[in-house]
Formats: structure tokens, C-alpha cells, sequence
């Protein structure tokens, strides 16, 4: 049995946050190999082909973790283990049936969606979709027990395939694309390695899909167990089919309005581009590869932490709400806001402050390397805003609040589409009109969810201790690693002729004085107290550390 309590949440978020943040580290690190191979055209057929693929999953599968955890929660918090297996069971027939719908459609709508290059790689990600129903049923399962260890197993695992058959395949289906130009002009290497990325990602989910099934099938013993003690009456098919559509419309929206945004900003992009400046799509595809095979990658990492602690929290924050423990979900809700802060704000900063030598470290290609940079800059910002309102998106649906997202993120939507067009009639801006509006649709979803969350909850954040002093903190952690990088590149050449590893050296000195700077601020202001550093994950580990560099 997992921990109760917000420590609990925390140290399961923490497991779920340590797995995304070394999914992401892995998806960036494969990623600087493969874009050395397909290069920034092929990064922008993937993603705009991703981006499609991302909203099919949100539609078919994406959100039933959340949706089947917060309900199967419940059900265990009643001790109706009998209507939770069936629960999970109809769960599994219904994103087998609405990933095949989906995953038919994304085939078929290819060219439409994405154009000619990238309609290759859409297709080649359509099967993926009716894989990743099923994955998403059983970690939503598991979240619901409250482990997130067999999700995070999974995740990396998944990752792990992907990267290594993405690269595979992308490296031999370039290849057999060039010896086919000596007889066939037309055939584009960029299109030809970036179907063999989205290879990858199918490779990856089926992995964490059989993996999935054995850590159940290993736990079916405990399972029976559980439900033979349950003597209460099992629900109808019908109530649990209704259970399930009436939890995962509001998901389903929330989440489909919240990924939908880059699908269509990026199809106003090319439209733009294509039909007003009259770019090519090869050119096109470039810029847009630059700005979300780059700069967005790039800050997932963060985020990630805010991902990982919302689909932990979800369930206990549920469970709690519904047996009327309103003040105890308030205490999870705020600890979780706090800790994702202490992290998000020092990202977004260190990200502004070093984002050329990061962005060097990742994609060290010079063509690009100075705008990715400028991109990541500006995009950085998002980390903080993304961050916030994914805990607070998870707040409010784990309250009931289903819809309030929902209305929140179209808000949003329909105000950054329109700031996107003007953007790009007026200014000359290109890509970077797409970081500034995700910049102002993050900011907007922020603040509308933070006031929607603190009505529901009646929250009352300290501003001083979540936000102000963590921000002092970052600024100064930003200034000195700004400078330690500036000073150490110096002998080198400066910043702009400085080697990779001279600043991949340069950098993780710079990280690393930066990370003592933040903690120094933080525990000497006394925003930071051992009493709250206990109740982080690993947070006795993290004291003794501070002591053996006299921090505390």
C-alpha cells in the first residue's frame, strides 16, 4: 500500500517525475542524432505529423489514465473492487474501439492534415494509436493503486526503444532514399527518415505495452484477492459505460483543446508561409522544425515534473474530495503547487539565462543554432505557465470541476488564434510568432485556471514563499551562471566561437554553480526550511547534502 497524504503524493510524483525527466533527458539526447540526419526539414515533417498524432491519442486513449485513475480511485475508496474491474475491463474495449476509429481516420486525412511531405510520416503512425489505448488503461490502473513505478518502468522503457529504432531506421531509410535520387529526383531523403522516426515511436509503445501486460498479468493474484472480498453489488455495463463516457468528455476536451493548439498554429503557419510569402514547404518545414524540433523540445523537460505530480495527484485529491475532506485536498493541492514552482521558475530561468549553450549541447547544428537559441529564450517562459496549469487543470478535475478546463482552455484558444493571424500579417516575425503566442496561451490558461482552481479549493497561495522569492532566487542563480559560462568561455574564443566541449564543460559548471546559487538564496531568506525540504521526495537525502556544502 502506497503512502497516504500529501508526503505520499509527493513521493509517488516524485517516482513519476524522475521517470519523465529521464524520458525526456533520453528523447533529447536521441534526438541531436536523429536531426543530424534528417536535418531541420525532416524535423519539421515529424512534428507537424506529431502533432496530429498527439491530438488521434487525446481522442482515442490519451485520457484515460487520468479519467480510469480518478474513477477506479473512487471505487476503491468505497471498497467497490468489483465495479472497479469492470470498470477497467469496458475501459479496455472502449479505446480498442475508439483507437481503430482513429487511427483509420489519421491515415486517411493524412495529406489534408499535414500536406504531401508529412502525410508519409502520419501514416506511419496511425497503427500506433489503437497500441497506445490499451497502455494508456493499464497505467491509468496502476495510478489508480497509487504506484506509479510500473508507469514509470514503462515510460522508460518505451523511450528507450524509440529512441534506438528511430535512429535505425531513420539512418537506413535516408540512406535508401539517396540511392533512389540517382534514378528518381523527386524522392526527398528529409520525408524518407522522418517515417522512420515515427517507426520508433510505434516500436516504443508496443514495448511499454507488453511490459504493461506482464506486471499485471504478475499481479492477477492479489487482484482476485481483492475483488473475492468485495461482497457489494456490481454496477450494470451500462452505468460503467456511462461512468466512463461522462469522465473522459471532460478529459478528453480539456486535453484535446490544450494539445490542439500547436495542430492549428501550425497549420495558420504553413498556410502563411506557403500562400502569402510564397516558401516552399521544404522551406517552410525547416522553419518549423527549428522552432518545435528545437526550442519546444527542449523545454519539455520541466514540464515534465508538473506531468508527473498532476497524474499523481489526481487520484488522491478524488478520493479525498469525495469522502468530504476538503481541507486535506487543499493541503495536497497547495504542497504540490509549491514544490512544482521551486522547480519551474529556476528552469524557465536557467533556460533564458543559458540558452545558447544549451541548445548548442542538444542540436549543436551551426545553421540553426542561433535562432534555436532566440527561440528558446523567449519560449522558456511557457515553463512556469505550463507548469502551473497542469497542476491546477488536475485540481480542478480531481474536484469535479470537469468542465471548467475545458472552458478555460478554449478561452484561451480561440484569444491566441487570433493574436497568432495578427502576428503574422503585421510583422515579419516567422517562428518566432509561434513562441509568442504559445507564451501568451500558457499565461492565459495560467491565470484562468489559478482563479478557477482557488474558487473551488478556496486557496490561499503565499505569494511571497511560491513565487516571489523562488523568482528572486532564479534571477540571481541566472546572473551567476550567465557569468560563470561568460568567464570560463573566454580563453576559448567567447561564447560565439567556443567548441562543443568546451561548452558542454563550460555549461555543466554553469548549471552547477547556478543550482548551489538558487539553493543559497532560497535557505538564507529562509523560503527554504529543513522542515520543508523533508517533505520533498528524497528530501533527507537532500538535507544531508546541504550540510556537506554548509548550506544548511
Amino acid at each position: 500500500m502506497a503512502e497516504k497524504g500529501s508526503n505520499g503524493i509527493l513521493k509517488q510524483a516524485g517516482i513519476l517525475a524522475a521517470a519523465g525527466i529521464i524520458v525526456r533527458i533520453i528523447g533529447l539526447l536521441y534526438k541531436s542524432p536523429l536531426t543530424s540526419i534528417i536535418g531541420d526539414e525532416g524535423n519539421g515533417y515529424y512534428n507537424a505529423a506529431y502533432n496530429w498524432y498527439i491530438t488521434a491519442l487525446m481522442i482515442a486513449s490519451y485520457s484515460i489514465p487520468s479519467a480510469i485513475s480518478k474513477v477506479m480511485s473512487q471505487k476503491y475508496a468505497l471498497g467497490q473492487y468489483k465495479s472497479a474491474q469492470k470498470l477497467f475491463r469496458c475501459a479496455l474495449v472502449f479505446v480498442g474501439i475508439s483507437g481503430t476509429i482513429c487511427g483509420v481516420l489519421l491515415m486517411a486525412l493524412s495529406r489534408f492534415l499535414v500536406g504531401e511531405g508529412g502525410a508519409y510520416v502520419l501514416r506511419v503512425f496511425g497503427p500506433t494509436v489503437l497500441l497506445y489505448g490499451p497502455l494508456g488503461v493499464l497505467r491509468g490502473y496502476f495510478q489508480a493503486n497509487r504506484t506509479m513505478v510500473p508507469t514509470s518502468i514503462s515510460q522508460i522503457a518505451e523511450q528507450i526503444i524509440n529512441a534506438v529504432v528511430s535512429i535505425l531506421a531513420a539512418f537506413v531509410l535516408t540512406n535508401i532514399a539517396i540511392s533512389k535520387m540517382a534514378t528518381d529526383p523527386s524522392v526527398n531523403p528529409a520525408i524518407y527518415g522522418a517515417a522512420g522516426s515515427a517507426l520508433g515511436t510505434g516500436a516504443g509503445v508496443l514495448t511499454a505495452l507488453l511490459f504493461m501486460l506482464f506486471v499485471y498479468y504478475v499481479n492477477r493474484a492479489n487482484v482476485r484477492k481483492r475483488i473475492a472480498s468485495d461482497k457489494g453489488q456490481v454496477e450494470s455495463t451500462r452505468m460503467i459505460i456511462f461512468q466512463i463516457v461522462m469522465v473522459v468528455l471532460p478529459f478528453l476536451f480539456s486535453t484535446v483543446l490544450y494539445n490542439i493548439t500547436p495542430n492549428i498554429n501550425q497549420k495558420i503557419f504553413y498556410a502563411f508561409m506557403m500562400g502569402v510569402r510564397g516558401l516552399s514547404e521544404s522551406d517552410t518545414a525547416s522553419m518549423y522544425g527549428i522552432y518545435a524540433g528545437k526550442a519546444l523540445t527542449i523545454t519539455t523537460i520541466p514540464i515534465a515534473m508538473a506531468s508527473a505530480m498532476a497524474s499523481a495527484m489526481i487520484p488522491s485529491i478524488s478520493a479525498k474530495f469525495i469522502k468530504g475532506e476538503k481541507e486535506q485536498s487543499k493541503e495536497i493541492a497547495t504542497k504540490v503547487i509549491r514544490v512544482s514552482m521551486l522547480v519551474a521558475i529556476p528552469s524557465a530561468i536557467g533556460l533564458i539565462a543559458l540558452a545558447r549553450p544549451v541548445t548548442m549541447i542538444l542540436f549543436p547544428q551551426r545553421g540553426s543554432l542561433d535562432q534555436a537559441a532566440m527561440l528558446l529564450s523567449v519560449l522558456s517562459l511557457t515553463v512556469i505557465f505550463y507548469s502551473q496549469s497542469t497542476i491546477t487543470n488536475s485540481v480542478l478535475q480531481g474536484t469535479g470541476r470537469l468542465f471548467v478546463p475545458v472552458i478555460n482552455a478554449l478561452i484561451a484558444l480561440v484569444a491566441q488564434t487570433v493574436i497568432l493571424i495578427v502576428i503574422l500579417l503585421v510583422t515579419p516575425l516567422d517562428n518566432m510568432s509561434l513562441v509568442i503566442t504559445r507564451v501568451i496561451y500558457a499565461f492565459i490558461l495560467f491565470v484562468l485556471n489559478d482563479i478557477s482552481c482557488r474558487k473551488r479549493l478556496g486557496l490561499n497561495l503565499d505569494t511571497k514563499a511560491i513565487y516571489i522569492m523562488p523568482a528572486v532566487a532564479a534571477v540571481v542563480m541566472g546572473v551567476a551562471a550567465f557569468a560563470v559560462y561568460f568567464v570560463l568561455t573566454i580563453p576559448f574564443g567567447g561564447m560565439a566561437e567556443v567548441s562543443y566541449f568546451v561548452n558542454l564543460i563550460a555549461t555543466v559548471i554553469a548549471i552547477g554553480i547556478g543550482a548551489l546559487t538558487y539553493a543559497s538564496v532560497l535557505i538564507k531568506s529562509g523560503t527554504i526550511t529543513e522542515e520543508v525540504l523533508r517533505s520533498l521526495p528524497k528530501g533527507t537525502n537532500l538535507i544531508g547534502i546541504l550540510k556537506k556544502v554548509k548550506l544548511l
